[in-house]
């Protein structure tokens, strides 16, 4: 056993469904109080052939002691692990604590977090979890999580254990909105529960904008709905599992673009898609169709007020030894006031956040596209969005009255009549082109 201020780090290996002891990780503080991290891998991990790093820009492969005393000691990668309010929540109740530090988080999250990685006290790592919540599991589920949210009295007692026991399998999802981890055939799903207090059917919702960002020609997680006691679930397939023939789980390795911009949820000077793009390029091994998908998906987002893109929304993904793009997530649509000016949540061009067609091309070069296929993006989208998204959404069930309370999230016409001016002086300028050209006279470019 170690001590409490240190835990061994496991990993599953590409393409084993078995943890492995990977490293040692300890958080204690500086003489000026102050948290320091540090991470050391383990001699027998280094010398496996299938070793691999638990990100590719801070922890890299090679024998050292890393340190840091950025984001409270809490190394990115090991971040992305950790529970965020949902599952600190849960974590909370089923302890019955409330003053828990940062490892007492990581530590009592389930073995079930994102990404490849487990944490724990001994040097030998647990097995893997065969056991899932059923879809069956959703009514109770969804009542527990109801009365947690509501800090509900009434649930007490062992019932209160019982549940809040099943709740805690999957608090290891990061997000706000509750959530559990459900298995259905060969699959696990997160099943992201609706709220009483919900303005329009959220699930409904982000299933119908997954459908019209693939209709975009996006890569997005595969989701579905459930009706559980009349009320709406989205259920959305992981992407960091497959079913192996042991009927174990594959655990691929994933981190945030939080952790590949070495930033803090609480510093946003450095979200911003073009330094993504630019770390991308580094980490991918297919960068240039990475950066494509990453331009598109940063144009959806700004289409369709997804202004909940931060960089905890977004993510790189390992199913072997090498790292890419993962599947677009948590899209939401959000309604605007303002029909001619937005704001996203990272940097998008090089004038900020500003959600415009002028500022979301102005850095095409930093996604290895010349002007011409951006601007083609951007185009082909806007007209995909404004032609489609109503239609989309009423197939995904969600309501008339539901669609209008979102229509400004879609009718974004200064963007529109942007788009729509732009290729009007496109036309005009090879129209008058052609009549210079039919006139014998030279044409300035």
């Amino acid at each position: 056993m170690t001590s409490e201020r240190e835990c061994y780090v496991y990993m599953v290996p590409p393409e084993e469904t078995e943890f492995v002891t990977v490293g040692r990780f300890e958080l204690n503080r500086t003489r000026d109080g102050d948290p320091m991290g540090r991470f050391v891998y383990g001699r027998s991990w280094l010398a496996r052939e299938d070793a691999v790093p638990l990100d590719p820009v801070e922890l890299r492969l090679r024998e050292a002691t890393y340190e840091t005393t950025r984001m409270g000691g809490i190394f990115g990668a090991i971040r992305d692990s950790m529970p965020d309010f949902w599952g600190r929540r849960v974590i909370e109740r089923n302890s019955n604590i409330t003053l828990l530090d940062e490892l007492d988080y990581l530590l009592k999250g389930p073995d079930d977090r994102a990404g490849a990685l487990g944490f724990g006290l001994n040097v030998a790592p647990p097995a893997p979890r065969r056991q899932f919540n059923r879809t069956l599991d959703l009514e109770h589920l969804q009542a527990a999580a109801d009365a947690l949210m509501q800090d509900n009295p009434e649930l007490a007692g062992s019932a209160a254990a019982q549940v809040e026991e099943l709740l805690l399998v999957g608090s290891g999802m990061g997000g706000a909105r509750p959530k559990v981890v459900v298995e259905e055939a060969d699959d696990l799903w997160i099943a992201k529960f609706s709220r009483p207090d919900d303005r329009w059917s959220y699930p409904r919702a982000e299933h119908g904008l997954l459908g019209l960002a693939a209709t975009c020609g996006l890569d997005v997680a595969g989701s579905k709905l459930s009706t559980v006691a009349g009320r709406d679930v989205l259920l959305v397939r992981r992407f960091d599992r497959d079913r192996a023939e042991n009927r174990a789980y594959r655990r691929h390795r994933q981190v945030s673009a939080l952790t590949l911009l070495q930033s803090e949820e609480s510093d946003r000077s450095r979200w911003s898609y073009l330094l993504f793009a630019d770390e991308l390029r580094r980490s991918s091994a297919n960068p240039t169709a990475d950066l494509k998908e990453l331009f598109a998906r940063m144009s959806f987002n700004a289409i369709v007020s997804n202004i909940d893109d931060h960089p905890r929304n977004h993510a790189i993904l390992a199913k072997d030894r090498y790292w890419r793009l993962s599947p677009a997530y948590d899209l939401t649509p959000t309604p605007q006031i303002s029909k001619d000016s937005r704001d996203l949540a990272m940097a998008c061009g090089t004038h900020g956040r500003t959600a415009t067609r002028q500022n979301l091309l102005s850095g095409h070069g930093r996604f290895l596209l010349e002007r011409d296929d951006a601007e083609s993006i951007v185009d082909s989208m806007v007209d995909a969005v404004r032609s489609e998204w109503h239609a989309t959404m009423r197939r995904a069930g969600l309501s008339e009255p539901d669609c209008e309370r979102i229509a400004s999230a879609f009718l974004y016409d200064g963007f529109f009549t942007t788009a729509k001016t732009a290729k009007h002086e496109r036309r005009h300028d090879l129209t008058r082109a052609h009549r210079t050209c039919s006139e014998g006279r030279s044409i300035a470019t």
